[in-house]
């Protein structure tokens, strides 16, 4: 390669690296909210790039009403300060509510969970969101876990049955025989939400554990 021919090559590197330097990138605003977008979960690089742009072009985007659902949602949301739950008040809505059954106290690992229950229509009692679930791996012991206050409910309001709503995992069944043992001593009956095949789903899509548990927990056939 001749001298010149190297020169040439230098310079437009040169150039390139000019250029590059002195590209132009979203002003600070949208670099600013897609860097808060990117902090959800789920949201990524571009994901967050294309909602921004969507809030700042789209006519009827309405991007200060969802600031002012954010904000509102932050200041006057917070835990139950009985069960855990989503709350505007002290209370939450079903621990306020007179026409709850007393008697039935459902254990579940997060507030999330008392959606999914309710929306089945099946339990009208009350829950205890235990925030989490027992897992040394990710070092979360029963000091972690709202149990004090689990104790509290059931010597104070001395509930009939406890359900153990918690996951089939193996963290899922440590932390159900961890609350079992717990409230043994307490004198109300403890129980577990049945595990078996799955509605719409067939044997040849179920793994050995469930199909063993569908056996154990047959009920009689009523036609």
């Amino acid at each position: 390669m001749s001298r010149d021919l190297r020169l040439c090559r230098t310079e437009e590197d040169t150039i390139i690296m000019v250029m590059l330097s002195k590209k132009v990138d979203y002003p600070g605003p949208i670099r600013e909210l897609v860097q808060q977008l990117r902090r959800l979960p789920g949201i990524g690089p571009r994901s967050a790039e294309r909602i921004a742009l969507w809030m700042v072009q789209t006519p009827d985007a309405r991007a200060t009403d969802i600031a002012a659902a954010i904000s509102q949602t932050a200041a006057r949301i917070r835990p139950c300060r009985q069960c855990g739950f989503f709350a505007e008040h002290d209370l939450c809505d079903v621990c306020a509510d007179p026409a709850r059954d007393r008697s039935a106290l459902c254990v579940v690992e997060r507030a999330t969970d008392v959606i999914f229950l309710e929306r089945t229509g099946t339990f009208s009692g009350l829950y205890h969101a235990l925030g989490g679930k027992l897992s040394p791996l990710d070092r979360i012991g029963p000091e972690d876990l709202k149990l004090d206050g689990l104790l509290e409910r059931v010597r104070r309001d001395r509930p009939e049955e406890v359900i153990l709503a918690l996951g089939a995992d193996v963290e899922g069944e440590a932390t159900a025989s961890y609350v079992a043992d717990l409230l043994s001593r307490e004198g109300c009956r403890v129980s577990r939400l049945a595990q078996g095949m799955p509605a719409g789903a067939g044997i040849e899509n179920a793994d050995d554990l469930t199909i063993a548990r569908a056996f154990r927990g047959r009920t009689a056939f009523r036609p």
